[in-house]
């Protein structure tokens, strides 16, 4: 492996104060933040002294400051799909799916070398750090630099070239990772891995496990940590996915996979094996219980039962939901009031990268269900509240999915200084007050209400400069 790129550096020991801050419900005036040495949150209210002369105070005047947005379902390499694809036949029989639409991804996979793949990768990362995203769960499959049948490792398995390529890139972009580590084996039940998707296979679950301990002793401990994935119930036996669970569990490690998205995931899974995705994850995946380390992505087609024993009053599983990306593949609606109902945690994630904005993605998981069911506020607190709620969906409950609760998504003592800043002068924001500034920021605001993130007290401005990497 290269070096690795060498960070930005940490600005020293300071405090911050922007006109409002975001303390979890609401924005507040005159809090201060002090960002330590180490780049976590040292202390932060409304009483800490506005900066001793060795510890300056950075005012951010027409700004308000959030925790980083948290993305915790990314697959990097198909922000070089954008724009392709979104031409259909002519004619009534014109429409395609999900399914035709992932012959094109497979097409795109299969002409990556490492250094476009990095190229790509890097693109998307740069381009989620300009939206506000501080972390990002990378869900990579796309491990290979041939088929399997090219380069080897001394202990016989296939190369995983472009698993490195995931940490080098997020180094460089500055940004947060969990290195979703997928595994892949099949290419639907009963059916072997071919073409594009033996980039994507594990030989074996050994061969999984010796790649996942070489990459943990690759991290960078302060930005990069791992997860364990069965990429679906279509790629993994449910024997294999609980083997990978079990040993998540003894390692602390989050696990995740897609579940449900299509109804015919569904449909193969029931000629199979007698049950849906989400019975199996429940009965033989997880036999013991889903714990919060546990994410399912998507659940568009999910039996309400079975949501309501995954999520188990808001002690169990998280649910990850991708609005621009199920919007744009035609999935389907997952039932959000049912999953809050029954005490479900749900984040975000942007999934395909079609389109890289994380205040999207809050303001479409909310108008999907209102376009669904023709009423407004289907999410909302127990105040009526709407934006408090939805920016959980990009903050703390991204954080819980990817193993992180407590220390990103979060302004509180020893969580790591991750921030965005948005302009309350710019066009999006100009006029807002405090009690309305959340809910401007949710309904109103894009990309460009953004003008900087820091990452563990790292600061970048956002620029649009545009890159040469996402070119064909």
């Amino acid at each position: 492996m290269t070096a690795l790129p060498q960070r930005a550096p940490r600005t020293p020991r300071r405090t911050i104060e922007a006109d409002w801050t975001w303390t979890g419900s609401r924005f507040e005036r005159g809090v201060r933040i002090t960002v330590g040495d180490d780049g976590r949150i040292a202390a932060l209210g409304t009483e800490l002294p506005t900066g001793l002369p060795d510890e300056p105070t950075l005012r951010l005047p027409g700004q308000a400051l959030l925790p980083g947005f948290v993305n915790a379902h990314s697959h990097a390499f198909q922000r070089g799909l954008r724009g392709r694809g979104e031409t259909f036949p002519a004619g009534p029989a014109g429409a395609t799916s999900f399914w035709s639409w992932r012959e094109a991804m497979y097409e795109l996979a299969g002409t990556l070398d490492p250094d476009r793949f990095r190229e790509i990768t890097l693109h998307a990362f740069r381009e989620m750090r300009r939206a506000g995203i501080t972390t990002v769960g990378e869900f990579h499959y796309l491990h290979h630099a041939g088929a399997q049948t090219g380069t080897q490792t001394a202990a016989g398995d296939a190369d995983f070239l472009l698993d490195e390529a995931i940490l080098d890139a997020a180094t460089e972009a500055g940004i947060r990772v969990v290195l979703l580590q997928v595994y892949y084996a099949a290419g639907g039940p009963g059916r072997p891995a071919e073409g594009a998707q033996l980039r994507f296979r594990s030989p074996s679950l050994d061969a999984y496990w010796r790649q996942m301990d070489r990459l943990a002793s690759l991290l960078d401990p302060e930005l990069q940590s791992l997860g364990v994935v069965a990429h679906s119930l279509r790629a993994a036996t449910p024997e294999e996915a609980a083997a990978l669970h079990a040993e998540a569990a003894r390692r602390d490690l989050p696990f995740h996979l897609h579940l449900e998205e299509q109804v015919r995931e569904i449909e193969e899974c029931l000629a199979a094996y007698g049950a849906r995705p989400m019975e199996l994850l429940l009965d033989r995946v997880c036999p013991d219980g889903v714990s919060p380390r546990v994410t399912a992505v998507h659940c568009t087609h999910t039996d309400p039962r079975d949501m309501e024993r995954f999520v188990r009053g808001g002690g169990g599983g998280n649910v990850c939901i991708c609005p621009t990306t199920e919007g744009n593949l035609g999935d389907g609606i997952a039932d959000v009031p049912g999953i809050r109902a029954a005490g479900g945690s749900i984040c975000l994630g942007t999934d395909s990268n079609a389109r890289i904005s994380m205040l999207e993605e809050v303001r479409w998981l909310e108008l999907v269900q209102r376009l669904a069911r023709e009423r407004r506020g289907v999410v909302r607190d127990g105040e009526g509240r709407s934006a408090a709620p939805l920016l959980t969906t990009a903050t703390t409950a991204g954080a819980r999915a990817l193993g992180l609760d407590g220390r990103v998504g979060v302004l509180a003592e020893g969580a790591w200084a991750d921030f965005v800043t948005v302009d309350l002068d710019g066009p999006d924001l100009a006029g807002s007050t405090g009690d309305t500034l959340a809910e401007s920021l949710v309904y109103g605001a894009g990309n460009r209400a953004i003008t900087a993130t820091a990452v563990g007290g790292r600061w970048e401005e956002v620029t649009a400069s545009p890159s040469p990497a996402a070119r064909g």
